[in-house]
């Protein structure tokens, strides 16, 4: 395993330390950020665009505004990637398809633009599935990005080049997005912390094809850093007209206030996903942890079938409304499933989609019962281990929160025997992003978490 000496190795809290006592500079940092890239990123696949030349720059300014005692913000100088579902203006935003444009974005995205602001420097954007449709990260566009512990498997998706990223110390902080699971399932694949923050939390623009599923979120290696980029994205955007009203607050306060007292419930299966036995007893394990720091846990399943049939017709709307955007002569370019899926969609009558709408309503106050007699649910992220590279997976275990639109988290708790990544989900009631972000610190804190040593993965000394 690492030692986290290396700059690229650093958390974005330890840069900006090292940057205000002046013993590292932001262009010794994305040098070293730069180079692990380079040397990496031909093994792993996990970025479509880097940004060298801009990148410097903004490195260079940086150095010179901490070398005068004034950085521009919260993030001043620390390398920060964005999906490629994610717009950054003069950056192409090709979505993993063959159907899109290199052409330049003319404006950012409000996480991009909020970075900015704050001095963050812009590294590029990490590979997706087409579309973010699929949880696998792999696209005719992009080719396949692979596990960094084991280069053999996925990396989970459809934010798999970040999870990757992450890993691998390509970049410091990363914002993904999540329709469906694609944040905490491609975190819980590469061993990484991954949240999905409550719907509306971080601004969105423009809307995603998936509506009111679709969430930003931070993709980091620790809590502490996932909670300071939260901090910066989740600044005020007029453009989104469903943001949340900004709270004024900073998400690192009170990571440290443990979960002694947190009525926990642990669902095992939810009642209805079929979970391997080796990720099952892991995420026991770290069940039993919660309840060591002072959680008052019980077995207790919310009580909902597989909600798969009122997300679907959702998701299929969103991509029939998709593809008509997309230029005839581009169609044929497209991955089957996408016709597959905008085929359902186009035969949805108004009813059909408003009956889904009624269902989903009914899953949010279910769940919104629930909470009222526990504080949070933990479930296992994924229902089995990264599966090799071609085979298709999903994550029974995120989707309903999609659905319902509260904040959960992928958290690292183990490993298999064959040393892939186990993670373990926390949901918490709508709007309580604090209190996961809280319960994930305090399991961090219990069990500190290990990353991929560079070296086997450049040499291709993986388990394969």
């Amino acid at each position: 395993m690492s030692i986290m000496t290396h700059p690229a190795d650093l958390s974005a809290t330890g840069l900006l330390q090292r940057y205000t006592s002046r013993d590292l500079s932001p262009v010794e940092v994305l040098d070293a950020v730069l180079d692990r890239v380079a040397r990496l990123d031909p093994v792993v696949n996990a970025f479509r665009h880097v940004d060298a030349d801009g990148a410097r720059e903004q490195a260079r300014a940086s150095e010179a505004r901490w070398a005068r005692g004034s950085p521009r913000g919260a993030l001043d100088g620390v390398p920060v990637t964005f999906k490629d579902l994610l717009h950054v203006q003069g950056w192409p935003t090709r979505m993993g398809s063959l159907a899109t444009s290199d052409a330049p974005q003319p404006e950012d995205c409000p996480a991009a633009a909020r970075l900015r602001e704050h001095g963050a420097v812009l590294l590029g954007k990490t590979n997706t599935s087409e579309f973010g449709a699929k949880g696998v990260t792999e696209s005719r566009l992009a080719g396949v990005t692979r596990n960094p512990w084991h280069t053999g498997h996925t990396s989970g998706g459809s934010s798999g080049g970040a999870a990757a990223a992450t890993a691998l110390g390509m970049g410091v902080l990363h914002v993904a997005s999540d329709g469906g699971g694609s944040i905490r399932a491609p975190a819980a694949a590469c061993g990484v912390f991954g949240f999905k923050p409550g719907f509306g939390r971080v601004p969105c623009h423009p809307p995603a094809h998936s509506g009111t599923l679709f969430h930003l979120g931070p993709m980091a290696r620790t809590v502490a850093d996932a909670a300071l980029l939260l901090n910066v994205i989740g600044g005020r955007d007029v453009r989104d007209w469903h943001a949340l009203p900004h709270e004024d607050r900073d998400w690192c306060t009170g990571l440290d206030d443990g979960v002694t007292g947190l009525r926990v419930a642990y669902s095992s299966t939810l009642g209805y996903v079929q979970v391997d036995p080796e990720v099952a007893a892991i995420c026991e394990r770290a069940v039993r942890r919660l309840a060591a720091l002072g959680a008052s846990v019980e077995d207790a399943d919310p009580g909902f079938g597989n909600p798969v049939e009122v997300f679907r017709p959702l998701w299929d709307a969103g991509v029939a409304r998709l593809l008509r955007g997309i230029p005839a002569e581009r169609l044929p370019l497209l991955e089957p499933a996408l016709h597959e899926s905008a085929a359902r969609g186009r035969a949805l009558d108004a009813t059909a989609y408003l009956d889904a709408m009624d269902r989903r309503r009914e899953l949010g106050v279910m769940l919104g019962r629930f909470h009222e007699r526990y504080d949070l649910l933990v479930t296992p992220t994924l229902a089995a281990p990264a599966p090799e590279v071609g085979t298709t997976w999903s994550a029974p275990f995120c989707l309903p929160f999609n659905l319902t639109q509260q904040p959960a988290a992928s958290v690292p708790c183990g490993f298999t025997r064959a040393g892939l990544p186990v993670a373990l989900q926390i949901v918490g009631p709508a709007h309580a992003d604090a209190l996961v972000l809280r319960a994930a610190r305090a399991l961090e804190a219990a069990q500190p978490w290990t990353f991929p040593n560079p070296d086997p993965v450049l040499n291709g000394d993986t388990h394969d």
